[in-house]
């Protein structure tokens, strides 16, 4: 995909970032040349599904993270994330359920793994959030995010389903899974997602102490 929007310089990093060994992960081969990546992430310390909710609906605000004031999309994952757009309201309005998102980044600021995508959120409420897109109506992409709260913290999991469901499509979920996203990509794609996922462990404290009259309740 070509490049629209150059790499910001790095943010720092302030918190070490978790590795990929961290998380339970897979990448399947399903039927119809489709794909699913999944990762079961480390639970998150102090984090509760309140607080990741009230994140998503507002991910496109300003936070100051490292002395400097920037958007929280940057602040998330201080090295690959390029630019997060609010393309189109929810119906009553911000960045909930029924909006658009456009999410720019490169994972590990490799260009080959340059992502410009906008997606629809067809659910976010306190048990996580649905992005999906379409093509001719047919559902081709979908990651979704589901939250509980557990003892050791939030148990977050991801899930990413690349390629239509029916047999019509495999022709297209084969130019999906071997050209848009390969393996490769989708390897990048879970170092990438396990670093964002455990910043969250770290910036949201932070972000609720910016902002103490909109902290949902902390764990305990």
């Amino acid at each position: 995909m070509a490049r629209h929007l150059p790499l910001p310089a790095p943010r720092p990093v302030v918190q070490s970032l978790r590795t990929a060994d961290t998380a339970r992960t897979s990448i399947q081969r399903l039927s119809h040349r489709r794909m699913r990546v999944a990762i079961d992430h480390r639970p998150l310390a102090g984090i509760t599904p309140q607080m990741l909710l009230w994140w998503f609906r507002h991910i496109g605000d300003d936070l100051v993270y490292a002395g400097e004031t920037m958007s929280a999309y940057l602040a998330w994952h201080p090295l690959d994330h390029i630019r997060w757009e609010l393309a189109r309201p929810a119906p009553g309005g911000g960045a909930g359920e029924g909006a658009r998102y456009r999410i720019v980044e490169a994972f590990g600021r490799d260009d080959d793994f340059y992502v410009d995508s906008v997606e629809r959120v067809e659910k976010l409420d306190e048990t996580g959030i649905r992005l999906v897109r379409r093509v001719a109506g047919a559902q081709v992409f979908q990651l979704e995010h589901t939250w509980s709260a557990g003892v050791e913290g939030t148990h977050y999991v991801s899930v990413m389903d690349l390629g239509a469901r029916t047999r019509a499509a495999t022709a297209l979920n084969l130019y999906l899974t071997s050209h848009v996203f390969p393996v490769a990509m989708a390897e990048a794609w879970v170092r990438h997602n396990v670093e964002e996922v455990g910043v969250l462990e770290h910036l949201l404290p932070e972000v609720f102490r910016q902002r103490p009259d909109e902290a949902p309740a902390a764990a305990p």
